[in-house]
Parts: structure tokens; sequence; C-alpha cells
């Protein structure tokens, strides 16, 4: 499958018709199509940390329980703080939907959340963000089962919930933040991250 671009008829300029490929992922038993990146510019945040290699995010992986929503509910102010973040990252949630709330939280945040299968959730995640590109996500979670994503990913960040905080993933974080607002606002600003993480 391919897009079709028309251009101007006029001297020197591209042909009439340009097609660009679409490109297809299969993950979890579902098929994604994306679009090859010189098609939008692409956001990032970049990290030049000394003693470690250079990070360029360019997606921000989410668990829902526990980290991004107390009790199945988003917190307020949470909203508004995730889509500041949009223009520099791409939002992608992670869930077990144990609530069953999340058909609400993606109606808020405008976005459709992929949905864990029960049984070895933490390598389904872990998965997730391999696909993406692990060097270019950073993850957030606090849940057992996010302890390999967060060692997966270029950055982990595992945050502490009034829900519990599993010991696992606080191990396989590179940084820990007292709540889901303060790891947000390291992303915000992040010379603070690399400040914590320098060698």
């Amino acid at each position: 499958m391919c897009l079709r671009f028309e251009f101007p008829d006029r001297p020197g300029s591209l042909p009439r018709f340009l097609f660009i490929p679409l490109f297809y992922q299969v993950w979890n038993g579902h098929l994604f199509r994306l679009p090859p990146k010189f098609l939008y510019n692409t956001p990032m945040i970049e990290l030049n940390i000394p003693g470690r290699k250079s990070l360029q995010l360019e997606h921000l992986v989410c668990d829902v329980n526990g980290t991004i929503t107390i009790d199945g509910q988003l917190p307020e102010g949470l909203v508004r703080l995730l889509s500041s973040l949009r223009d520099r990252l791409t939002l992608h949630l992670l869930t077990a939907d144990t609530h069953g709330h999340q058909e609400i939280i993606d109606h808020q945040l405008n976005l459709h959340a992929v949905r864990i299968q029960p049984g070895d959730e933490a390598a389904q995640k872990a998965d997730y963000i391999r696909a993406l590109g692990a060097e270019q996500v950073v993850a957030i979670g606090q849940g057992a089962n996010d302890a390999e994503m967060l060692k997966a990913a270029g950055l982990g960040i595992c945050v502490i919930s009034v829900e519990g905080t599993a010991v696992e993933a606080l191990l396989s974080a590179d940084l820990v933040a007292s709540n889901i607002f303060d790891a947000l606002h390291l992303l915000e600003n992040p010379i603070r991250i690399v400040a914590s993480l320098r060698k």
C-alpha cells in the first residue's frame, strides 16, 4: 500500500505523483501501520549524559494502573501534563485494565491503550518496548510486571505509588520519582535527568 502526494507542475519540480510505501508491524497479534519517519518531524528529547551513552528519546511508554492512575482514575492535572509532552514524545499506554476503566482513560487522553493479555505480562511489556526501538523509549512504571520494560528501555523511571511499588521495578529503573507528576516533570526539565545520572 502507498500514499500518493501531488505536486504542482513547474520546471524542476518533482514528478507529479510520488509513491511512498507504508510499513507494517505486527505486535501481540495486531497489525499496526507505521508511516516512514521522513513523512514527519520526529519529536524527541535528547540527553547527553556524561559517563553514559547519549539518548534520543522519541517514545513515552507508561503503565496505567498504579502508575498514572489511582484506583483506576487519572489524578487531576495529569491529562494536561501528559498533553504538554506530546509535542516531543509519542505517548503509549500499556495496561491489563485491572479496574475496567481504560476506555474512559483512552477518551480522556485521546489515544488507544495497548491491552496486555493475562500471563507473562512483564515479557509482553518488554517486547513492546523493543518493538519501538528500546534506546528511543522512556518507560514509566511501578509494578512487578513493569520491571522488564524499565530495564529494557533507554530510560526507565520507577514511580512511588500510593498503590505500592514493587521492589523488582525499583531495582530495574534508572531513576526513581516520588510520583507520576515528578516523573513527567523530569521529562519537561531533562537537565535534571542529566544531573542525576551523570558519572
